[in-house]
């Protein structure tokens, strides 16, 4: 099928809006991750990665979290196969994100799922429910832009862990919190959401307490059945 130079141009321009609109949604949590984003790279440093390595960590493994525990767990002289299996299931949650995306993501060409499939994060997760876009384009632009944006203050945390003393002490980690807090408010929309937030909180604190493995992916699954059980329950009444 053959099209007119305008229609090319109309679809052209559509691409561009929909990539800037990604990057400006999700800039507020790209700006709220710079705490994080030094302590991931100060970290790094801390544990014995030279410059090249700690940058390479940044940009190849793209998880906070996931960064912070192996990098702790390093230290610690843990060996690579519990290393492993430990980020396996702190960042199991993106298979949630997957399968629910998988709709919407699978019809596309795979130049465009593999780049989408690395981007993938919680907060590109986050703005692709609440702002109910998942054009292609839309969430590249987001995506890349909040990429971007941790690469940028890995950098800055990397540069100050050799200039900056006791840059620990800052208590940068309570960014972790900051950000997640910013991420589940918008998805609380009834007294179903709320309990089942509550519910997570709770039982991620009891099984921390516990001692108990992979305590963040068992919370989050007993949050989201409540959830869907209260959601039931009321629609039945």
């Amino acid at each position: 099928m053959d099209f007119s130079p305008q229609q090319l141009i109309a679809a052209s321009n559509h691409k561009s809006q929909d990539f800037i609109q990604g990057a400006l949604d999700i800039f507020p949590l790209s700006i709220a991750v710079l705490p994080w984003g030094i302590l991931a790279g100060s970290v790094a440093i801390d544990a014995g990665l030279s410059i090249p390595q700690a940058v390479a960590m940044s940009a190849v493994v793209f998880a906070g979290a996931a960064q912070l525990v192996s990098l702790g767990m390093w230290s610690a002289d843990a060996t690579a196969l519990t290393i492993a299996i430990t980020v396996f299931f702190l960042t199991s949650q993106h298979f949630i994100y997957a399968l629910t995306l998988r709709k919407d993501i699978s019809i596309l060409a795979s130049y465009y799922r593999i780049p989408l499939g690395f981007l993938l994060t919680d907060e590109l997760f986050a703005v692709a429910m609440t702002k109910q876009l998942r054009r292609p384009y839309y969430l590249l632009g987001a995506g890349l832009c909040f990429y971007l944006a941790w690469i940028l203050f890995s950098l800055l945390g990397i540069y100050l862990a050799s200039t900056v003393p006791n840059l620990s002490n800052l208590h940068l980690d309570f960014s972790i919190v900051a950000v997640l807090v910013a991420i589940i408010v918008p998805f609380i929309k009834n007294w179903m959401s709320l309990i089942g937030v509550i519910t997570t909180i709770l039982s991620s604190l009891c099984l921390t307490v516990l001692h108990i493995e992979a305590s963040i992916l068992i919370s989050g699954m007993l949050g989201m059945f409540v959830a869907v059980c209260l959601e039931r329950w009321e629609k039945k009444t």
